[in-house]
């Protein structure tokens, strides 16, 4: 059996293999395992602000629907699954049936809370995990988990995507 430590060949390319690994690995550990400029702090700081404004507050709290353009992408869909089969519900849709609901008399506006438990930003993409709570009578009723997806574009985040689970 020949002795691996005396061959200097073996020792070179170990000691190649060695440096390359460590660099790999400060390379991925300094940028995330990806080359990114994006600042996640600024970044979140806007996801959430574009969530809270054109999500929370304009499609539930106040159903702003001007606001909910603002903030969704014109292509945006909610994906759902319905007595089994995949359904959508397209932004368009979805504004004007809020924009109906609030010209009929007797229209009331609800209450709702939310939590963000997730939200993971990889460049120019990110996903928001968000709870939806409905306040009646001073309690609050986890009622869907929703998952955003969010693309950034030159004129900001846009939420994308939904998909969910009503509880």
């Amino acid at each position: 059996m020949e002795n691996f430590a005396m061959k200097p060949r073996h020792l070179v390319a170990f000691g190649l293999a060695l440096v390359l690994g460590v660099g790999i690995t400060f390379a991925v550990a300094t940028t995330g395992g990806a080359a990114s400029n994006v600042d996640t702090s600024s970044a979140r700081d806007e996801i959430v602000r574009v969530v809270e404004a054109s999500y929370i507050h304009g499609a539930f709290n106040e159903q702003n629907t001007d606001a909910m353009r603002k903030g969704f992408h014109p292509v945006f869909k909610i994906h759902g699954v319905r007595d089994g089969e995949l359904s959508t519900y397209p932004i368009d849709e979805w504004t004007s049936n809020i924009d109906q609901r609030k010209a009929k008399d007797g229209y009331e506006q609800e209450t709702w809370e939310h939590r963000f438990p997730m939200i993971d930003i990889t460049g120019g993409a990110a996903v928001v995990k968000v709870e939806l709570l409905k306040v009646e009578g001073g309690d609050s009723v986890h009622v869907f988990t929703d998952y955003l997806s969010l693309l950034e574009f030159e004129d900001g985040w846009k939420i994308t995507d939904k998909v969910y689970h009503r509880h």
